[in-house]
């Protein structure tokens, strides 16, 4: 091989080396995130998953929430009236409201019409 021929064939292959490192780097981390990527329901910038109903108190949810800040904590939903427990915490209490609202209004069994009182 002439040392010309030699030096474009290095430049070539080196070329694609980092066309394919720069391809796994960029496929690597999505692949990665999927596994994280799947909130139970959002509003805004808050995300609600991991819900449960209390054994002992029907009316009652537990479920936690996160927002994009990495903020998160475990809370007690009172469908009843839409009080949250505890009342104030590291994640916005309006969006986390909204989020236990949504929650209550999927999961809560009723016959009455919507908008009537539900106690």
């Amino acid at each position: 091989m002439r040392p010309g021929a030699r030096q474009s064939f290095m430049r070539l292959l080196s070329g694609r080396l980092w066309a394919g490192v720069l391809a796994l780097w960029l496929l690597l981390p999505s692949a990665g995130g999927a596994a994280l990527a799947a909130p139970g329901l959002c509003v805004g910038p808050v995300c609600g998953d991991e819900i449960s109903r209390s054994a002992k108190h029907h009316w009652q949810l537990r479920l936690r929430v996160s927002d994009q800040e990495s903020h998160r904590e475990r809370v007690v939903v009172d469908c009843r009236d839409g009080s949250i427990s505890p009342q104030l915490g590291p994640v916005d209490r309006a969006y986390a409201a909204a989020v236990a609202r949504r929650y209550c209004r999927l999961t809560w069994r009723s016959d009455a019409p919507p908008g009537a009182p539900r106690s």
